[in-house]
Parts: structure tokens; C-alpha cells; sequence
């Protein structure tokens, strides 16, 4: 038996953004119409590890049942040494016969399928005018981020704030050249917010960096950092404040630190979230119901998500002769 091997480089350029949101819009559908599988990811946390590891499974039936699992390492002092904070697998099996089929690299597709659904949920939650964009942190999904909300809105200009200066500087040069709109780095949180109607927050903050009085009416947020029930990126009152959209129910009741901080601190009720995301896209529920309110969508990340992109990069792969074939 052989499996197909892809790199990094490689699922980059099978996986572009704007095929990417579309992939994880049916992705989401598939999830809110009950025909994929997902338990809860488990996560291994050792006591004075310098990271953790998540093993998150799941299956698609279908005409082309597959299941995946993504084995990804979460290591936030990474990003000092210039390292994606994400690292690890997914792995692609055949539906039919459990057989290994690829290997691909986790942190290519964590860092797109992240972003991309924040384009879904961008897509169906920010006003249509909205352009004036605030990234929180500079790193990977920052860069991400930026690619998927130019593809779902006409951004006007991006303004972007991360705890060093410097590297909100780096991210600003970088991204200025491949990008019509202008990219200015800012000395502060408040001051990316400032009138921002797309906010996206991709911060290793274990505190709230966003504050209510920051946020205009009318924003739609992205949070996408804190992925632990221990941390959290938006104060209660703007999760308060904001009508609340999730990937899915029980991930946010059991891991978003944003969520259970305002619920334990009464400033929510256990009724706060709308809805999840594919609700939205099936028509069960509605979205956005007027230009003044605050959207906010909590993103945690599923494993549906990677077997979708991992099952498009695999047979874009086979179709295009990319990646490396070894026996297994």
C-alpha cells in the first residue's frame, strides 16, 4: 500500500482561500444536516509540558466517505522563534476501508480552513458595506485572516495592532505589497478598533485584549485565539453585547474561555448563542437583523473542517501529480 505524502508548500498551493471558504461552507451545511460525525477533540495536557496536543477525529459519509483525523500540537512560545504555534498531521482514511490514503501537513491546513471560515461566517454576518478591518496579532492566522476577509469584502483599509509593535510593523510591510489597500501597523488595541466595522482577534491572549467601548456598532468580530475554556480574547460585556454565532454548540460550551468566563461572570445567559453557523447557511435561523447590531463569531475550529480540506487537497493532489508517494 502506498499513501500520499503533501508538504506544507504543497497544501498551500492546492488550498487556496477563496475555494477554501466555499469548501468549508458545504463543510458546515453537511454538519448542520447531520451527515457528518464529530465528537468532542481530545486534548492531551501534560503538567509542565511546554505545549499540548489535540487529536480531533471525524467522519463525512457520502459518495466519498472518509474519515480524518488532525494530531496537532499547540505550542504558544513558538511564535517568539518565528514558529507557527500549530504543528502536527491530518490524516486521510478511506470511508470504505479504513485504509491510510494521505498525510498532509496540519499547520497549512489548520492556518487556511481556520481563516476560511471566518470568510463563511463574514460572508453571512458582516454588514455588506463593511471595510475598514482590525487584525489582532500578527502571526500566521493574521496573515490568513487578512487573505479570507479580502475575499468576502471590499476592504477599504486594515489596521493591525499585536503586543510588539514591531511585529504589527513586519506584518504591515509584508502584506502591503501583496494588496491594493493600505496596511498600517498601530501602537494599540484601541486604536485598531477605533470605528473598524471587521474586527478579526488571532491573539495567544489568555486575558481580554478587546473592550467593549472599543467595539462601533455595527462590527461583526471574528475571535479565533483563545481555543481553551482557561482563556479568552473579548471581555463579558462585549460578548454581552454582541449577537452571538458558533461553529458548533457543544465546542463552545466546553472549550471557548470567552464564552464561559461571561457566563460564569453573569453577563450572559446559557440562551447567548443564535446560532451555529451551519444553521445559518440551512436558512434555520437568522443572521444579522440590522446594521447597528454587533455579530460576533466564535470560531474553535472542527474536525469536520480539516477532513473537508484535507479530502479536496487529496484529490486536487492525485488530479495534479503534486506531493510524494511512499509505501506505508
Amino acid at each position: 500500500m502506498k499513501i500520499l505524502i503533501l508538504s506544507q508548500a504543497e497544501v498551500e498551493k492546492l488550498l487556496p482561500m477563496g475555494e477554501c471558504i466555499d469548501i468549508m461552507a458545504v463543510a458546515l451545511l453537511g454538519l448542520a444536516r447531520g451527515e457528518a460525525h464529530q465528537p468532542l477533540r481530545m486534548i492531551v495536557r501534560p503538567p509542565g509540558a511546554a505545549g499540548l496536543m489535540a487529536l480531533m477525529p471525524a467522519y463525512q459519509g457520502g459518495a466519498r466517505p472518509a474519515f480524518g483525523l488532525k494530531a496537532v500540537g499547540v505550542f504558544p512560545k513558538n511564535v517568539e522563534a518565528g514558529k507557527d504555534a500549530h504543528q502536527g498531521s491530518v490524516l486521510l482514511y478511506s470511508g470504505e476501508t479504513g485504509e491510510l490514503q494521505a498525510l498532509m501537513n496540519a499547520s497549512a491546513v489548520t492556518a487556511i480552513r481556520t481563516a476560511a471560515v471566518s470568510g463563511v461566517a463574514t460572508r453571512l454576518l458582516a454588514r455588506e458595506d463593511a471595510g475598514d478591518l482590525a487584525i489582532l496579532g500578527a502571526g500566521v492566522q493574521a496573515r490568513s485572516h487578512l487573505k479570507a476577509m479580502a475575499e468576502v469584502r471590499s476592504l477599504r483599509r486594515v489596521r493591525v495592532a499585536s503586543r510588539r509593535l514591531a511585529s504589527a510593523q513586519a506584518f504591515a510591510e509584508e502584506m502591503a505589497g501583496c494588496h491594493p489597500f493600505p496596511i498600517e501597523a498601530v501602537a494599540s488595541v484601541e486604536a485598531a478598533l477605533k470605528g473598524a466595522d471587521l474586527i478579526v482577534t488571532a491573539t495567544s491572549a489568555a486575558e481580554p485584549v478587546v473592550q467593549r467601548r472599543w467595539v462601533a456598532a455595527g462590527a461583526h468580530l471574528n475571535v479565533v485565539g483563545a481555543s481553551l475554556p482557561t482563556r479568552r480574547e473579548v471581555d463579558a460585556a462585549t460578548m454581552a453585547a454582541a449577537r452571538l454565532f458558533v461553529d458548533r454548540r457543544e465546542s463552545t460550551l466546553n472549550e471557548s474561555g470567552d464564552y464561559l468566563f461571561a457566563l460564569k461572570e453573569g453577563a450572559i445567559g446559557p440562551d447567548h448563542i443564535r446560532a451555529e453557523i451551519g444553521e445559518l447557511l440551512l436558512g434555520s435561523a437568522p443572521g444579522r437583523t440590522s446594521g447597528e447590531e454587533i455579530t460576533l463569531f466564535k470560531s474553535l475550529g472542527l474536525a469536520v473542517e480539516d477532513l473537508a480540506a484535507a479530502a479536496h487537497v487529496d484529490r486536487r493532489a492525485r488530479e495534479t501529480g503534486v506531493g510524494t508517494w511512499a509505501e506505508f
